[in-house]
């Protein structure tokens, strides 16, 4: 897996570039890319793989700063944080163990990704959507492999990226992987599907949501957008309640 100072990328026109490196960055340290406890590249070896300025990079580190996820240490640079800031809203991966937990993300995801993703049809730049084909892009070619999650997540953050909105993105950003249901679950299998099928359920879900957005239609992307996780909700409900079913006839 190729490191924040070696991936070399092609910087996107955006209305905050700062903002953008501040996700992008915050979703490594969250994948496991950067490490709590280590130390993050230098500002050239930042400037050089994102293809932006020192400015905007020194804007980034003092946004993750204020957001409690690093801190500097003069003279010898800026490390990730091995716990983060209590401070502000914070939903802890580990707590989403359960059907139950992951419902009530989905219901989370809907109410936000649906509005999320109307905006992103109307305000989205050329560019911008660009990137939303390439993430899909990447998610179907790891469909059937082990990082089907993560090119699942940057679809979604790439489509809250297109809103203009950094809040959308800061909440996307904070919650991670952990929103898709697979890192917690197999969710074809509670499904009783089969995971070939399951997948290619996913895979024509997410073209919909992209075709929407690529002809700014904003209804029928919020549509597809709720179609898309509503659908998922509905599987892990049924299961959910199967479950608990069968635990009273036990």
């Amino acid at each position: 897996m190729d490191t924040p100072s070696t991936q070399q990328r092609p910087r996107r026109k955006h209305r905050s570039l700062a903002q953008e490196l501040v996700s992008e960055l915050s979703q490594q340290i969250q994948s496991g890319v950067i490490k709590r406890g280590e130390k993050l590249p230098t500002e050239s070896a930042i400037m050089e793989a994102q293809g932006v300025s020192r400015t905007v990079v020194r804007e980034a580190i003092s946004r993750l700063q204020a957001a409690g996820l690093v801190e500097t240490r003069h003279g010898i640079g800026t490390f990730v944080l091995d716990t983060p800031s209590p401070m502000g809203f914070r939903i802890d991966p580990a707590t989403i163990v359960t059907l139950r937990d992951v419902i009530a993300i989905l219901e989370l995801r809907i109410s936000l990704e649906v509005e999320s993703a109307g905006l992103a049809a109307q305000r989205r730049s050329p560019e911008q959507l660009k990137a939303i084909r390439e993430a899909l892009d990447v998610f179907l070619n790891a469909a059937h492999g082990t990082d089907a999650v993560g090119s699942d997540f940057q679809f979604h953050l790439q489509i809250a990226l297109a809103t203009g909105n950094r809040y959308f993105t800061d909440i996307m950003t904070h919650l991670g992987t952990s929103i898709i249901p697979r890192t917690r679950l197999n969710s074809a299998r509670i499904a009783h599907a089969d995971h070939e099928q399951y997948m290619a359920r996913l895979v024509r879900e997410h073209e919909e949501i992209y075709e929407a957005i690529a002809r700014q239609d904003a209804e029928a992307a919020r549509a597809a957008m709720r179609l898309h996780l509503t659908n998922s909700r509905e599987r892990l409900r049924q299961a959910h309640e199967e479950a608990e079913r069968e635990q009273q006839e036990a």
